[in-house]
Parts: structure tokens; sequence; C-alpha cells
């Protein structure tokens, strides 16, 4: 049974995964936390998950590159510095990155690029995501990785496209852009909608996460997959391939 080291377990999502993790047949090796030495668990584990701040991702890729293990990062709020780190990483040990674990959330993402690329420059492209008031980075992983998914069907990047702030008098919406809006409030898990505005017409793509335990499972099923993966960076596309539809 592959074991699994979580970083940030007393977190809402390290107590998820430890919760489902029996059920999906893979064994919780232990966990660390803030002021614990991430290098006993990545030695002891087949596998890490991170789910821990942005700020303790140096650390926890340093102590999986030392130990040789496979590590999953669900931390968002990451660097460009951050994702270089990881670039650098995932030249020795396997390393999957994502702004989002869920299967459904990949699925629009997939969508999204899909409407992106048939739609054309005619249709508007708006983001609007919401999550707990206690979250602390905005725009969201997700809301990135589904602008990503959007500006790739466009035939840009994010950087190029992302508009973020529109205080004050900002003129009109400039064309090609991709527009990002947060909310924050109350309990909510996670809310992401997509929308395409035409001429007279509005497409709206969304997904909301009712549960944690969503995300949880499909870290650990990411978990079990990178576990017998080479060295390289992976993407939660590369662990549910053609299947999507039907997980």
């Amino acid at each position: 049974m592959t074991s699994i080291g979580i970083y940030g377990s007393l977190g809402r999502m390290g107590q998820a995964i430890i919760e489902v993790a029996p059920s999906l047949g893979a064994r919780v090796a232990g966990g660390a936390d803030a002021q614990d030495d991430p290098a006993p668990i990545a030695a002891k584990a087949d596998v890490l998950v991170d789910f821990s701040a942005a700020s303790a991702l140096d650390a926890h890729l340093a102590a999986a590159r030392a130990a040789g293990t496979p590590i999953v990062i669900g931390t968002t709020g990451l660097s460009a510095k951050q994702h270089e780190a990881i670039d650098a990483a995932a030249q020795e040990i396997a390393v999957l990155q994502t702004g989002n674990t869920s299967v459904g959330v990949n699925l629009l993402a997939r969508l999204v690029r899909d409407a992106a690329a048939r739609l054309g420059g005619d249709w508007d492209v708006e983001i609007v995501e919401m999550h707990h008031h206690h979250k602390a980075d905005a725009p969201s992983g997700t809301a990135l990785m589904l602008g990503e998914a959007a500006a790739s069907g466009m035939g840009t990047t994010l950087g190029e496209a992302r508009v973020t702030d529109r205080a004050g008098l900002v003129g009109a919406r400039a064309e090609g852009t991709i527009g990002m809006a947060s909310l924050r409030g109350g309990s909510v898990v996670g809310d992401h909608t997509v929308i395409f505005a035409g001429q007279g017409e509005r497409i709206e793509l969304t997904h909301r996460a009712d549960d944690r335990a969503i995300f949880a499972r499909g870290a650990v099923r990411a978990a079990l997959w990178l576990a017998g993966q080479k060295p390289g960076r992976y993407t939660m596309d590369s662990v549910l391939g053609d299947a999507v539809l039907g997980a």
C-alpha cells in the first residue's frame, strides 16, 4: 500500500486527505506542519502531498529532493521564482503541481480551453471566483488555472491577457483580455464561473464545490499515480487522461 506524507496535515485539506486516503487504498505515513522539520516525513513516505503555505514550499521541495520522494503540490499563491524551483526539482524527482485537484474542475478547464478556441475573439472572457473568508491569496489557484486554459484556447498567455484591477475610470474593455474577479466571504468551499460574453448571448461554465473531500480524493488519486512516475513536471491532466469523464 502506497504511503503518503502530508505537508500541512493539521489544515483543512490535510485533515480531509487523512480521512479519505484509506478508502482509496493509500496509507498516511504521517505529516509535518509549521515549525516541523520536513525531512523525516520525506524520507519515510512513498509520495508527499503539500497543501501547506507558499512560504514553506522551498523547504518542502528541498526535503523531497534530498529524499528522492515524489511530491504533489496543491499549495496556491506561488511566485514565479517558486515555479522555477519546481522546474528545477522536476529534473530529479516527479512533481505534480496544480491549482486544483478536483476531477470536475479539471474537466471544466478542458471545456474552457475548447470554448475559447472555438468562439474566437468576438467573445469576451470573464472569470469570477468565490471562497471562504480565510483564503489568503487572490485570484485563486483554480481561477488562474482556468484563465490559463482560456488564454491557451485564445492563442495567448494569461500574463498578457489578465486584468484584475478595474477600479476608477479605466475606459472600455480591451479586446482579447481575460477579466478576473475574486469574492471572499462565509464558508464557501469554492465557486468558479467562466463567462463567455458575445453580442446578444452569453455562455457561463460553472463549478461549485460543496465538500472539501472532492479535492482530497483528487489529491490522493494524484499521489498514487505520481508515486510510480519518472522525474518530471506533471499536471492533473496527466493523471486523469482520457478517463476524466468517467471519474
